[in-house]
């Protein structure tokens, strides 16, 4: 199996466990003389079975990216952490240049001026590097993930 096929599972599973919950949620309390709409012990032996699969999943996804090298020799787990770290990066430069662009109109002269402590093309400038290096890196992931076998 490919290590996408098994990302693919993993994001199956665990809607599964969620749609798991909510029937589970369903099912803890009825009414006096009601019956619940599903058995609550069938549903438990479901969701053990499931969180195990999901958790042996996920060791070998984890192993897998650990042992995995792109072309430049840098591991999927560490190229996955970088790109995590990016889109966070980038996100916040976002916001902070969103927040400048709030604009403050004033009525009379006496009302409080706001200035931008920062410099909006500088940042958007970062951020379209940043937006770039993470497509680049984005893209490397993804082929990595469609041709590594996963590791059991």
């Amino acid at each position: 199996m490919k290590l996408a096929e098994a990302l693919i599972l993993r994001a199956d599973c665990q809607k599964r466990m969620e749609q798991l919950r909510a029937r589970l949620t369903r099912s803890a309390k009825v009414q006096e003389g009601e019956e619940p709409p599903e058995n609550p012990q069938a549903l438990i032996s479901e969701l053990d079975a499931g969180v195990q699969e999901l958790e042996d999943l996920i060791k070998k996804i984890n192993k897998t990216n650990s042992l995995t090298t792109l072309e430049d020799g840098v591991t999927l787990s560490d190229a996955l952490a970088n790109r995590d770290a990016l889109a966070l990066k980038r996100g916040i430069y976002k916001s902070l240049i969103d927040a400048t662009a709030l604009r403050q109109d004033r009525s009379t002269r006496s009302e409080v001026k706001f200035f931008s402590t920062i410099n909006v093309g500088e940042l958007q400038t970062q951020i379209d590097r940043m937006s770039r290096q993470y497509r680049e890196l984005d893209t490397k992931i993804q082929q990595a993930n469609w041709n590594t076998e996963l590791i059991d």
